[in-house]
């Protein structure tokens, strides 16, 4: 193993025990129980031993002894057992204590991560990483716990207890089982990275059945099955063969361990039948040593396996903790305020912007919209015009230049009051899991029933709820369950209509919805938009012509600006646009 990956596993563990940490509590009552678990079931072997010796011959046996001892006997095995199972509690709770703050960080991270994270790892490998990688992390970390504190007090338990009895056969026993360490040692070496690359192409695995799955009308649609099918066989025969080499390595621990302790076990039972023949070791001491003999390799074996499964806890945890130590969106600044009596005056000075390094997509971009103006960008796909639309909501900060409303650059205020200020409507629909009410009132919780439907009725939305099995209390999942993607749109459009906040974005806003009620939701926007400043994205330019400035956007850059009339007037690039989308087939 290079040095670089003992490193990383160094790191990981200890960012695993910075967490258990946390619970020391239940550590050390888990520690404790377990010392009473191995106490007790190896002073067992001893009153064995005992009772075998209160045999003497037929018709020699000392009946009265042999029950004291089954009493005394059963005494400590209640007792064995009553702890082992305080010790087992307490290890579930450190470990399921341990999986929810880890998770909990996790989905944390999510929420605080600039969208350029999001937008460049698939959202499978992210699910992967918190749900799959996690609970992976959890089944080592509860085999750690369980076995490894027991394995280790019963392991020097058992040579205190033998070398009570005889140095000598406990010598043997102790030269001979440091094998089993050395094959487990070895083993080891070869599976983290194995296990590693099987856990990532897991994450592969889940990112493109989640593709799948999220897209398969278009799957359908387009015939794709088979190509899919291609590619997830690639993926799955990559897995099986991670995860086969992965296994054979551990599955060799067990029997390559067990081979040892049946040295052990034989040498101690060859070595004690000599020892009892010259009347060093009675029949009974004997037989508790065998016993000991047995329960002192267990915990080898044992071990070996728990460090298997611990270098696959680890190489998943690493997985976890890269996204938990991701860098999150630069934080708000101490001093930012908070936006309040929105104006609606946006301006924007010399931004820059571009989402790599070397290929420019916005530069020196000036615009000034005064409080209650209407605007309209429009141009060729990927112009800039929904990028324009993340700098105004930062969700992606500017390299360059300043984004200010009513003169307070956006780097000096709250994200949380920024985009409370926005009413935000976009083409993708999003819908969580919950009623219709719940969908509606997203922005606004302590909405009264009236609001909700006054909102609803504004959009247009209200006669098809009505239509739902219950209403407004109809239950949908995120995907919008039956409804039509003009329903879904529809309900986006009504939750803004509810906040009614100071400024706007639609982004081709109704271009799910039907000619007939997209006129009558123009109306409704109409009336939304007075008196609010508004950023309207649209393809379609007859929903446009009353915009009071219409950008046009062409790489990045404004090229022209005006209203409706005076862009046709220019006969130029908008122009060209227009008449394309109206022109009369002869």
């Amino acid at each position: 193993m290079d040095n670089s990956r003992k490193s990383s596993q160094k790191a990981t563990l200890k960012k695993v025990l910075a967490y258990i940490s946390h619970y020391k509590i239940y550590i050390l009552l888990s520690l404790i129980t377990a010392a009473i678990t191995v106490a007790s079931s190896l002073y067992v072997p001893i009153l064995t031993g005992n009772a075998i010796d209160y045999i003497i011959a037929p018709g020699n046996v000392n009946y009265s002894a042999i029950a004291a001892i089954i009493i005394k006997a059963s005494v400590v095995m209640a007792v064995t057992a009553v702890s082992q199972w305080i010790m087992n509690t307490c290890n579930n709770k450190i470990t399921f204590h341990v999986v929810r703050d880890i998770r909990d960080e996790a989905f944390k991270k999510i929420e605080i991560l600039p969208l350029k994270y999001i937008d460049a790892h698939s959202y499978g490998d992210i699910v992967s990483r918190v749900i799959a990688d996690t609970d992976q992390f959890a089944d080592g970390l509860l085999m750690g716990f369980t076995q490894l504190f027991t394995g280790v007090l019963t392991i020097f338990g058992t040579i205190g207890f033998m070398l009570s009895i005889n140095a000598g056969i406990t010598a043997i026993v102790v030269v001979i089982t440091p094998l089993s360490l050395f094959v487990a040692s070895f083993i080891a070496k070869h599976t983290f990275s194995m296990f590693k690359l099987q856990s990532e192409t897991r994450g592969e695995q889940t990112a493109l059945i989640d593709e799948m799955i999220g897209n398969q009308k278009v799957v359908q649609a387009f015939g794709y099955q088979d190509d899919a099918l291609a590619r997830f066989d690639v993926i799955n025969d990559k897995l099986q063969n991670y995860s086969l080499r992965a296994i054979f390595y551990s599955s060799l621990t067990n029997p390559a361990t067990r081979f040892v302790n049946s040295l052990v076990y034989a040498g101690v039972g060859i070595f004690g039948a000599f020892f009892a023949i010259n009347n060093l070791l009675t029949v009974g001491q004997l037989s508790c040593f065998l016993s000991y003999a047995n329960q002192y390799t267990k915990p080898f074996n044992e071990i070996s396996g728990v460090i298997t499964e611990i270098q696959n806890a680890i190489a998943c945890a690493a997985r976890i903790f890269e996204l938990i130590e991701e860098e999150p969106q630069v934080p708000d600044r101490k001093d930012a305020v908070t936006l309040t009596d929105v104006k609606g005056n946006v301006s924007l000075e010399n931004v820059s912007f571009s989402y790599v390094p070397d290929r420019p997509l916005i530069e020196n971009f000036n615009l000034n919209v005064k409080p209650g103006q209407r605007v309209a960008i429009v141009g060729p796909t990927g112009c800039g015009k929904t990028t324009l639309i993340n700098l105004l909501m930062r969700f992606y900060d500017t390299d360059s230049g300043t984004i200010a409303i009513d003169g307070t650059p956006v780097m000096e205020m709250t994200r949380t009051s920024l985009r409370q200020s926005y009413g935000m409507v976009l083409q993708d629909t999003w819908l969580k899991t919950g009623t219709i009410r719940d969908n509606i009132t997203m922005g606004k919780p302590d909405a009264t029933e009236e609001e909700i439907v006054e909102a609803a009725k504004a959009s247009h939305a209200h006669s098809f709820i009505k239509r739902l099995p219950n209403g407004y209390d109809t239950w949908i999942t995120e995907d919008g369950g039956n409804l039509s993607q003009g329903q879904k749109q529809l309900l986006c459009i009504t939750r803004v209509m509810l906040c009614l906040p100071p400024m706007l974005i639609l982004d081709e806003a109704t271009s799910s919805i039907d000619t007939r009620t997209e006129l009558k939701i123009q109306n409704a926007f109409a009336v939304m938009m007075k008196g609010r400043t508004s950023f309207i994205v649209a393809h379609r330019l007859s929903t446009i012509r009353e915009a009071d400035i219409i950008l046009v956007m062409r790489d990045g850059h404004i090229i022209e600006q005006g209203n409706h009339e005076e862009l046709l007037a220019k006969n130029g690039f908008y122009a060209n646009l227009y008449n394309s989308q109206f022109v009369q087939v002869k």
